[in-house]
Formats: structure tokens, sequence, C-alpha cells
């Protein structure tokens, strides 16, 4: 599927926040979502929720680590959606961190993060290559994080998963560009959602947008736009980048 016709997009990490933004706004624009969660009840809200303006959507409650799962999964969306044109990457372990020192993260929970941030993203797109190669078209956004070139302390896991994800977008452009393919990550800052994070306080949060140059909370409509952007043929000629998206406090 090609151009600005309507495609079938799975989205991972859509039964909230950043994620639920993504599905809600493509869905408006008259694209076919899969909705994926770990919540397979969050997953079915939303797809009630895009189904309930006349939208077409599904939801997939599956881990996203488990390949077995994901390659039933991924058969089941391309058959109910009529293929599958657009990967978004976007699960992730954050919220529910604390901060500590990179020497009093516990190994399992170093694992945990790595496993659902790096892992479950390229476990994604392996199997969603194969419908892609098919149509001889495709895209896939992976939502990375402005903390990499910013190298934020006391979350040195979540950094370094995160890292992972650039990287491992650009060798999959360069791995896919030839089957019609491109690969982009974004990198927000620190976004607002519905979700609680025990470990910001107020102050830290007033800090964190005074170093903004555009001084102001971020909230997830600040990134639809670029993922509506990266999966559209304006952008056909465009892959393997990190796109920045944080009110302006890190520069490339």
């Amino acid at each position: 599927m090609q151009g600005t016709d309507p495609k079938a997009i799975m989205i991972t990490g859509a039964g909230q926040g950043i994620g639920r933004h993504f599905a809600e706004r493509l869905a408006r624009e008259g694209h076919r979502i899969a909705v994926v969660d770990v919540r397979a009840d969050a997953a079915q809200a939303v797809a009630e929720a895009i189904t309930a303006t006349g939208a077409e959507a599904l939801a997939i409650g599956i881990d996203i680590t488990d390949e077995a799962a994901m390659a039933t999964a991924v058969g089941d969306i391309a058959a109910r959606l009529g293929g599958l044109d657009v990967l978004i990457n976007n699960a992730s372990i954050f919220s529910t961190l604390k901060m500590r020192p990179f020497y009093e993260i516990p190994v399992d929970e170093w694992r945990k993060v790595i496993d659902v941030n790096l892992t479950g993203g390229f476990i994604c797109a392996r199997h969603a290559f194969p419908v892609m190669r098919a149509s001889g078209w495709g895209r896939i956004v992976n939502i990375a994080s402005a903390v990499v070139p910013m190298g934020r302390a006391n979350y040195l896991h979540y950094v370094a998963s995160k890292a992972g994800v650039v990287g491992m977008t650009r060798a999959m452009a360069r791995e896919l560009g030839g089957f019609g393919i491109t690969v982009n990550a974004i990198l927000p800052g620190a976004v607002e959602t519905e979700i609680e994070r025990e470990t910001v306080s107020p102050e830290q949060r007033v800090a964190f947008i005074a170093q903004r140059s555009l001084p102001r909370a971020q909230v997830p409509q600040d990134l639809g736009g670029v993922v509506s952007f990266l999966i559209s043929e304006d952008a056909g000629f465009m892959t393997g980048q990190s796109l920045i998206v944080d009110g302006g406090m890190i520069f490339n």
C-alpha cells in the first residue's frame, strides 16, 4: 500500500499515554489501527473508543517479548486489517522505574527493561517485515528518547535501552531500504500523560520545563504530527534518522 491511501498500522503500548494518542490521531486520519498492549483490557478500551467514532480498530493483548505470540498476532493483524503497512514500536517500561545510581539497579530489573524496550521492538519488526516485504512498502517508527543524547543520570537501564533503539533504527534502515521500507526514530522529551510518575517531584518538573527553548509541558499531541509525517509518502526518502522532539532542550 502506497501514497496517501489508508494504511494498516500496528502500535505497541497503545493502551495508554503516547501510544493511545497515536492510535486515536491516526484513526482520525483514516488509517486502520491495531491497538497492541500487554494489558488486554486497556487495548480493548482504546479500540472500542476508536470504533465508536466510525474508524476501524482491533485490540491485541500481548506481551511483545513473546516471540511465538507475536508471530501469531502479526498474522492475525494482517488478515483482519488487510495487511500491515506501518509498525510503531512504542511499548516501553519507564514510568514505574525508580531513579537510582546504576550500581543499585537490580540485574533482573535491568534485563526486564532491555527486554521490553529493545528486544520487544526487534521481535515486532522481524515479524512485521515479511508482510511489508511482500507489498514492497513499509514504515517502521521506533520511539526512543531524548535521554539518549542527554545521558540522563539515574536511569541507566532506560537510557541504555533507548540508545539501543537508536542503533537498531540505523542498522535496520540500512537493511530494509532495498525493500521499500523506511525506519526512523523519534526521541521525545519528558511527556506528560495520564500515567503517574512517582519519582518526579513538582520542583523537578518545573526545572525540566525551564530548560526548554519552548518553556512549557510536553504532551502527546506534540508527537502526533511527527508520526503522521514519518509514515507518509512525504517522508519516503528519509530513513535511519533520529528526530528529537522535546521543545528544544537537546539539540542535534
